[in-house]
């Protein structure tokens, strides 16, 4: 009678199983690391949002009210005072000086002017629309851009323009930032950005994203 033994099965380690684990926990930290950064980013547009937002927020109530900030108490757009008219008669340089001379004061540039700076507010604080606000930003510093016009040396008075930079300004920062957020979707965190994107004309406009 033949006896068959049989081979006996080795407890070491099993290499391929580490090789497993190993693999799957570099996978894991990995993904952690991208929804990390994701969050990260996240909430640095978000609150890249909300502080541009409430700069257009406080121009509003500071010109509607006279806070004696930038506009003295009394003389803010409720007391009859006009939002544009300081600005816009003090430009002194630039192709359109006689052009934003002949705007100030004018009726229609002030509710112009007043409804941009609400409705771009709101629109960053609450994170819609924010295509829609990154175009009515862009042209309103475009447009105060060439009201400071930064590229001249002299004011047309012959004084210095005490310009800093021939090109680059904070009206342009301003509206590199409107534009990055629209496309960012900086709304969708801590904003209705997906509200807004599901509304039936939303969907129907995408423009209005």
């Amino acid at each position: 009678m033949a006896v068959h033994e049989q081979p006996q099965r080795s407890p070491g380690f099993h290499l391929p199983s580490l090789r497993r684990n190993r693999t799957a926990a570099t996978s894991e930290s990995a993904v952690s690391a991208r929804t990390d950064t994701h969050t990260a980013r996240a909430y640095a547009l978000v609150s890249l949002r909300l502080l541009t937002g409430f700069v257009f927020l406080w121009a509003f109530l500071d010109k509607t009210f006279g806070f004696g900030y930038a506009t003295p108490s009394g003389k803010g757009w409720i007391d009859g005072g006009s939002p544009t008219m300081g600005f816009l008669s003090g430009v002194a340089a630039g192709p359109m000086e006689s052009t934003f001379h002949s705007w100030a004061g004018a009726t229609w540039a002030n509710w112009l002017f007043m409804a941009g700076l609400l409705g771009i507010g709101l629109a960053l604080v609450g994170g819609f629309a924010l295509r829609l606000a990154a175009v009515a930003g862009t042209a309103m510093m475009a447009l105060m851009w060439v009201a400071e016009w930064p590229p001249a040396k002299l004011l047309s008075d012959g004084s210095p323009s005490m310009s800093s930079n021939p090109f680059v300004d904070y009206h342009l920062i301003y509206a590199v930032v409107l534009i990055a957020l629209a496309l960012a979707s900086a709304g969708d965190t801590w904003g209705i950005g997906k509200l807004w994107a599901r509304l039936p004309f939303v969907r129907a406009n995408r423009w209005l994203r």
